[in-house]
């Protein structure tokens, strides 16, 4: 497999990470990566230092954040690039989601403790760097704590999706999410649309309303896809007249399936999100 030089989706531990966001890139320029954005979950705090690590790796880095939001009772995630980091909206949006994610951290611990696992927030907010724990914190928390024999089964049982730990109440509407995007001049993109556990009309449905909002694209390849699901997105995209992008979801060299830069190209039939990026190297 030939792989893109291109990696718009990763995450460092200033959200649930476990690598310094100039770590974070020091491995992508080591795996060839020539454009990188570090995504991570409702902050922007990492990007300044990810920024003059990429300029001395001579590796071009765009402006990026996953924002969580909510359509329909589903918990969504939105990827937003290209945004100016001293923008007053920006840093608001941030600001908001920090509150948000402090309350959602209390209710997953209250829900957990129902469950028969006392003590785990302090557990999970130390096993974070900015102290706000989110679900792979607390999964490992369990894990250290000999409640699940891996970290698979703790989200299997008690973290994923529809699961006791999956709290949505805390996050904003994805109109409000998109809006926000807009309004600090950045373009927005869906975050691995196939892992929502959504049928594929239910997704058609969500993808309809988030270009109605003035979504931009849909992340095309990701980590993990399973066969034709690449065919599938680069479909909606052309059918839907919406960008693709390309993302590995990197948090950790523990996880070589979702390594930096280890997805393929974006499909040639597909209009890339960083078209207008001013970005010329290698794809």
């Amino acid at each position: 497999m030939i792989f893109s030089k291109i990696d718009l989706h990763c995450h460092s531990y200033e959200s649930d990470g476990f690598l310094s966001p100039s770590d974070v890139v020091t491995r992508a320029s080591e795996n060839g990566i020539k454009l990188l954005a570090l995504t991570d979950h409702d902050t922007i705090s990492g990007q300044k230092e990810a920024m003059e690590k990429a300029s001395a790796l001579n590796v071009q880095m765009v402006s990026g954040i996953e924002l969580s939001c909510v359509w329909r009772h589903f918990t969504i995630h939105i990827l937003a690039y290209n945004f100016s980091l001293d923008d007053g909206v920006m840093l608001e949006v941030q600001k908001k989601q920090t509150t948000a994610r402090h309350a959602r951290a209390d209710l997953i611990a209250e829900r957990l403790a129902k469950k028969g696992f006392p003590d785990l927030l302090g557990k999970a907010q130390n096993l974070s760097r900015s102290g706000i724990p989110g679900r792979p914190h607390f999964a490992q928390a369990m894990l250290e704590a000999g409640m699940v024999a891996n970290i698979g089964e703790a989200f299997k049982k008690y973290l994923g999706a529809g699961k006791i730990g999956d709290v949505k109440s805390m996050w904003p509407e994805l109109s409000e999410i998109v809006n926000w995007i807009k309004n600090a001049n950045g373009s927005a993109v869906i975050a691995h649309p196939r892992k929502y556990n959504m049928t594929l009309t239910k997704l058609r449905e969500l993808i309809t309303e988030f270009k109605a909002c003035g979504g931009e694209g849909i992340e095309v390849i990701t980590s993990g896809q399973k066969q034709g699901e690449v065919g599938m997105m680069s479909d909606l995209c052309q059918r839907m007249d919406l960008k693709g992008s390309v993302g590995s979801d990197f948090h950790t060299p523990k996880f070589p399936w979702a390594e930096l830069g280890r997805i393929p190209k974006l499909p040639k039939n597909v209009q890339p999100i960083w078209a207008d990026w001013a970005y010329d190297g290698e794809v």
